[in-house]
C-alpha cells in the first residue's frame, strides 16, 4: 500500500479506484506539478524521495527520526496528516522505533507535527482494510461531486 492510497481513501474513493488501477491523471495537472517542485527546492541539500517498498518519503531526518512531507497547501490537512501516520508506521514496521513527522507548508511558512498514537494504530488497520475492499470493487466508485472536485486531475475523467 502506498501512502497517495491513503491520501486518496480520505480524500475520494472513486479517485483512490482510478488510480490504483493505473488510469493516472496526474502527469498533466499543474497542481502536482506545483507541489513536487515545492518539494523539491524545499530541502534542497537533502536527499529527496526516499523510497521504502511501497511508500516514498520527501525527506527523512535520520539525525532527528523525523518524516518530513511537503504539501502546497493545507487545505487537506487530515488526509496530509493520515499520510504521514501511515509513513510512520511503515518505518515502524521496520524496526525504527521512536519516528514522528512533520508537514511542511513552505509556500504559508508553518509546519505541523505528526505522531502515532495507539489509536491510530488501530485506525490504520481498518482503513487498509477498507481500503482493500474498495480496490476489490468491479467499477470504480460514484463521484463525490465535492467543491474541491473541479481542481481535481480526474475531474474530465468524473464530470465530461
Amino acid at each position: 500500500m502506498t501512502g497517495t492510497q491513503i491520501h486518496y481513501y480520505f480524500l475520494c474513493h472513486r479517485k483512490l479506484w482510478l488510480f490504483t488501477n493505473h488510469i493516472d491523471m496526474e502527469q498533466t495537472s499543474d497542481t502536482v506539478a506545483m507541489g513536487k517542485f515545492i518539494s523539491e527546492t524545499t530541502y534542497a541539500r537533502e536527499d529527496h524521495e526516499i523510497k521504502i517498498d511501497d511508500i516514498v518519503l520527501d525527506f527523512y531526518d535520520k539525525k532527528n527520526n523525523v518524516i518530513h512531507e511537503v504539501k502546497k497547501s493545507d487545505k487537506m490537512e487530515e488526509t496530509h496528516i493520515w499520510q504521514v501516520k501511515y509513513y510512520i508506521s511503515v518505518l515502524e514496521e521496520k524496526g525504527i522505533e521512536g519516528v514522528t513527522g512533520e508537514i511542511d507548508y513552505p509556500k504559508l511558512r508553518q509546519m505541523i507535527k505528526v505522531e502515532l498514537t495507539d489509536n491510530d494504530r488501530e485506525e490504520l488497520i481498518m482503513i487498509k482494510r477498507k481500503i482493500k475492499t474498495i480496490l476489490e470493487f468491479e467499477l470504480p466508485p460514484e463521484v463525490i461531486n465535492k467543491p474541491f472536485c473541479k481542481n481535481c486531475s480526474y475531474y474530465e475523467l468524473c464530470y465530461v
